[in-house]
C-alpha cells in the first residue's frame, strides 16, 4: 500500500513542470529538465529537475539533483527546502494546496504506452544497432581523425534511425537517416540512455537536420564510457573530445557526459582516486569543469584539469596529430600516470 506521502509525490511528479514553474520560477526548461541555481530559486544552472520519465526508479519524473551541493530528492523534498518547511505534515499540506489549483494552469500530458525519449526506448534502439566497423560511422569518425575505434562497445550504427523534427505534429511521419549511437550508462554499467548523431551518407558528415544530435533516456549523472574502469578517470563534455583523448591515452578510462550541464553533475565512482577533467575552451566548459572539480575534491579525489591547445581535444587531434597531442598532455599528467598511460600508449 502506498503512503499518503508517496501518492502525493507521484501526483507532484505528474505535474513536474508546473511545480517547477511555481516554486522555481527563476529557472527554465531545457529538454527534459528544469534548470535553476538551487532549491531556493536562485538563478543559475546547478540544480536539475527531471520533468518526464517513469513513476519510480532511475530517471523518474520529479527527481532532482543539485550538482553543486550533492543534494537530491523528490518534489516533496524540493518544496520543503524551497519554503523552509520543517515537518512532513506541513510539507504535505503545502503540496495538497498546490495540487488543488485549477487544472487549466497545469498542462497535464497524458500517459503514453511508449515514450519516444524514454530509457526503455533507448534500450530497444540500442538492441537493434550494429557494430560500427565498415559502416558510415567509421567514415564519419575518420574525417575527424578518429580511426581504429571499431572495438569500442559504447558505439553502434543504425542504418535508418528515426528523426522527429522539433515541429512535428501528431500523424506526421519521422525522417530516417543513418546514425551513430553512443550508449549512456550508469556507474554499474546499466544502459540509461542514448546519444544519437544523424549522418549524411553522401558526405559522411552530420545529416542536414537541426539539431543533428539528440539524446534520449536518463542522462543526468551518467555518460558514454570508453575503456575499462580503473581508479583514475578522465571526464569531459563531447563524445568526439573524449574519443580523441582515448586515442592519445588508450589505457585511461574516459567518460563523455555529453554537455557542460551534465559534466557538472557527473556521478563519480566510490573508489576513484584521481579525476582528469577535459576542459572545453569556453565559459560554459570552464564552469562545468570547475564545478566537477569542486565536487571531486570534496569527496577526497584529486582533480586535475586537462587543457587543449585549441577549442577541445578533437580540434587538437585534427590540427597537430596524435603524437603532438600526447606531448601536449604529458606535463599535465601526474608523473605516475604519465608512466602508466602515456608511455604505455607510445610503446
Amino acid at each position: 500500500m502506498h503512503s499518503p506521502a508517496a501518492d502525493i509525490a507521484r501526483r507532484l511528479a505528474e505535474e513536474a513542470e508546473t511545480v517547477c514553474r511555481h516554486y522555481l520560477s527563476n529557472g527554465r526548461k531545457q529538454g527534459r529538465y528544469w534548470i535553476v541555481g538551487d532549491v531556493q530559486n536562485t538563478p543559475g544552472r546547478s540544480l536539475y529537475v527531471r520533468l518526464s520519465g517513469p513513476t519510480s526508479g532511475p530517471g523518474a519524473a520529479g527527481k532532482w539533483t543539485d550538482s553543486a551541493t550533492g543534494q537530491h530528492g523528490d518534489l516533496l523534498d524540493l518544496i520543503a527546502l524551497n519554503l523552509g518547511i520543517a515537518t512532513l505534515k506541513d510539507t504535505l499540506d503545502e503540496a495538497r494546496r498546490f495540487l488543488s489549483l485549477p487544472l487549466k494552469v497545469r498542462h497535464r500530458v497524458p500517459n503514453r504506452p511508449a515514450n519516444l525519449g524514454s530509457s526503455k526506448a533507448a534500450r530497444r534502439l540500442w538492441a537493434i544497432g550494429e557494430p560500427i566497423s565498415g559502416t558510415l560511422v567509421e567514415r564519419y569518425l575518420g574525417k575527424r581523425g578518429l580511426s581504429g575505434l571499431g572495438h569500442l562497445d559504447a558505439l553502434r550504427f543504425h542504418p535508418r534511425c528515426y528523426y522527429w523534427r522539433e515541429e512535428h505534429r501528431p500523424g506526421n511521419s519521422p525522417d530516417t537517416w543513418p546514425a551513430l549511437l553512443a550508449k549512456v550508462t550508469d556507474l554499474d554499467g546499466r544502459l540509461t540512455g542514448l546519444h544519437r548523431t544523424w549522418l549524411d551518407p553522401a558526405t559522411a558528415d552530420k545529416a542536414p537536420v537541426i539539431p543533428p544530435r539528440k539524446a534520449m533516456g536518463n542522462l543526468l549523472g551518467h555518460g558514454v564510457r570508453i575503456g575499462k574502469p580503473v581508479s583514475v578517470l578522465a571526464a569531459g563534455e563531447g563524445l568526439e573530445t573524449m574519443l580523441s583523448l582515448h586515442l592519445a591515452l588508450p589505457e585511461l578510462h574516459a567518460v563523455a557526459a555529453l554537455s557542460a550541464n551534465h559534466l557538472a553533475a557527473l556521478q563519480l565512482p566510490a573508489d576513484l582516486r584521481r579525476l582528469y577533467i577535459a576542459v572545453d575552451a569556453d565559459p560554459a566548459g570552464q564552469s562545468a569543469a570547475d564545478q566537477l572539480a569542486h565536487r571531486a575534491m570534496g569527496a577526497g579525489i584529486d582533480a586535475i584539469h586537462l587543457s587543449p591547445c585549441l577549442g577541445d581535444f578533437n580540434d587538437d587531434l585534427r590540427a597537430i596529430g596524435r603524437d603532438a597531442l600526447r606531448a601536449h598532455l604529458r606535463p599535465q599528467l601526474a608523473p605516475e600516470d604519465a608512466a602508466t598511460f602515456l608511455d604505455h600508449a607510445i610503446d
